[in-house]
């Protein structure tokens, strides 16, 4: 019986090392063709109008790029996200200046190569970037959106960006939101061809409705920041007058007055000054 045993393990020994060499050159293959994948992705370069799934990929000059954050007052207090986030430039500049940021891209090249610069400029723990739809992306963690894209994609997300948190800003490269007048804008000067304007948008509090004020009744309308209405003291209307809103601070002029005062949910308290005397104020919605 043992020298039967032997015999067979002894025949078996050639198949067993076949399959151990075997084992061992299917790994090598398939790190080698991994190793071939991770080169081809470590050389991707994305080209100048490239096709996206919403608009093509066109870079934001560094130089622009600081002109947007420096409009947008970004701080490291701050949580900035880009949509449709190309190479990643707008979330990696923001976390140089100690922001933390995210990006969110359809291409997972862009993505893949974003994460590798955010990682060579010593900022991964930062910003990050996820492959993505723009449209679908949760963007309520953010403070400031800095964005470079067409006026269809603006306006298709424009709900979104105004179920922000009031005060939050946005801030873009060249284009804009139809009927949405940006606060701020800013231009390059020097050498600069193409693609040189950065625009503001402060996002407003929602203010249309009927207050109730203590000497009678203030009816607003809104569009984006712009405040229309009147404000009724006893009984008497008033037409106002500059209304506006930069994120939860309204500003208005009526009876002769001047009405400034901060909007927290359904109520609002302030100051008016009438007469070069200042007096408190306040309102809460009907």
């Amino acid at each position: 019986m043992t020298q039967v045993k032997w015999t067979m393990t002894s025949i078996d020994m050639p198949r067993r090392l076949w399959l151990v060499v075997a084992a061992i050159c299917v790994v090598a293959a398939t790190s080698a063709t991994g190793q071939q994948a991770a080169g081809a992705q470590e050389d991707y370069k994305p080209k100048v109008g490239q096709a996206g799934r919403d608009a093509v990929w066109v870079p934001t000059s560094p130089a622009l790029v600081e002109k947007m954050l420096d409009l947008a007052k970004v701080t490291a207090s701050d949580f900035v996200i880009d949509l449709g986030s190309g190479d990643g430039r707008n979330v990696i500049a923001a976390a140089k200046r100690g922001a933390r940021g995210r990006g969110v891209e359809f291409n997972p090249d862009l993505v893949a190569l974003s994460n590798r610069i955010a990682k060579s400029e010593g900022v991964a723990d930062k910003a990050s970037f996820v492959q993505g739809d723009m449209y679908a992306a949760d963007i309520s963690e953010a403070t400031v959106l800095a964005l470079f894209l067409l006026p269809q994609n603006l306006n298709k997300l424009t709900p979104k960006f105004l179920a922000l948190k009031p005060g939050s800003r946005i801030v873009a490269n060249t284009f804009g939101m139809t009927g949405w007048e940006p606060d701020a804008v800013e231009e390059l000067q020097d050498d600069c061809v193409n693609w040189c304007k950065a625009l503001l948008w402060i996002v407003p509090a929602a203010v249309e409705g009927t207050w109730t004020l203590a000497e009678g009744e203030l009816k607003l309308q809104q569009v984006f920041q712009r405040v229309t209405g009147t404000l009724a003291v006893n009984g008497t209307p008033h037409t106002i007058a500059n209304g506006r809103l930069k994120g939860d601070q309204l500003m208005f002029e009526a009876d002769g007055g001047t009405y400034e005062g901060r909007v927290s949910g359904n109520a609002i308290a302030g100051t008016v000054t009438k007469s070069g005397r200042k007096r408190a104020w306040k309102a809460s919605k009907s």
